[in-house]
């Protein structure tokens, strides 16, 4: 799901993108780039998604730390009717308590190393997005920071850059979280209210209806889910509805029997 969970994520991040002060073009894809490398980060539990061996041994280190981790919380912690399994993939990234954790570090680390740090995270998203989507990713990360150049100037930029440490972990949260909403739609579900217990269940998988589950890969994420993302991942670009809505009625002009 790592297409499907990146465009999530961008999204995301463009309609969060105007609460936090940036609805602007450059600073609403910034952040949108954001959210969507980090909605691929919780996958990072499986040694061989797209995520976890795209940089190699750096993003498959961080891999093996947190799969060992997953499977050490989940032993302590497994209720009498959790499933007798490794307690790796699908398990501690996949929780809101660790999506709030991760914003929180972020935060704070970010706002210890200034604007280094916050451009640090930012290039880590980016590559992880570039990853499950294409090198159009990078393109569009120079040219927001281009636009954002443009907008302040280089040295109000920086500036700028250091005040985004608390709006980095807010997006970075809430990548995280639409990762485990996105997969607790499918056949699997997801534990994501850890560690509230549920039915004698620590790591309580919640799904929907049998009936509204899909498979992961399957038809119903290639053929319906993801082209639906796709087009509300360009609508929420800031103008871009208002760019549908004035070229549609010339469009049906030029339609009308008797145009020319």
């Amino acid at each position: 799901m790592g297409r499907t969970h990146a465009l999530t994520g961008w999204c995301a991040g463009l309609g969060i993108a105007p609460l936090l002060g940036h609805g602007d073009l450059g600073g609403a894809v910034l952040l949108g780039l954001v959210t969507a490398g980090f909605a691929l980060l919780p996958d990072f539990d499986h040694r061989h998604s797209t995520a976890s061996r795209y940089l190699g041994p750096l993003t498959g280190v961080v891999s093996f730390v947190l799969r060992k981790s997953s499977r050490y919380v989940y032993a302590i912690t497994k209720g009498p009717r959790d499933e007798p399994v490794t307690g790796e993939h699908r398990h501690l990234s996949h929780t809101v308590l660790f999506a709030v954790l991760l914003g929180y570090l972020t935060a704070g680390l970010t706002e210890l190393g200034g604007r280094w740090a916050v451009l640090g995270v930012a290039v880590f998203a980016v590559l992880l997005a570039e990853a499950a989507l294409g090198d159009w990713v990078a393109v569009v990360f120079v040219g927001a920071a281009g636009w954002w150049l443009v907008r302040f100037g280089f040295d109000a930029a920086l500036v700028q850059m250091e005040g985004l440490s608390g709006v980095l972990g807010i997006a970075v949260a809430v990548g995280c979280f639409v990762h485990c909403l996105g997969d607790a739609v499918t056949i699997s579900g997801c534990p994501f209210l850890f560690p509230l217990p549920i039915a004698g269940e620590t790591w309580y998988e919640l799904r929907p209806p049998k009936w509204l589950r899909f498979r992961t890969g399957g038809p119903v994420e290639s053929m319906l889910m993801f082209p639906a993302v796709a087009v509300a991942a360009l609508l929420l670009i800031p103008g871009a509805w208002t760019l549908v809505t004035s070229i549609l009625p010339a469009l049906h002009k030029l339609t009308q029997p008797g145009s020319s």
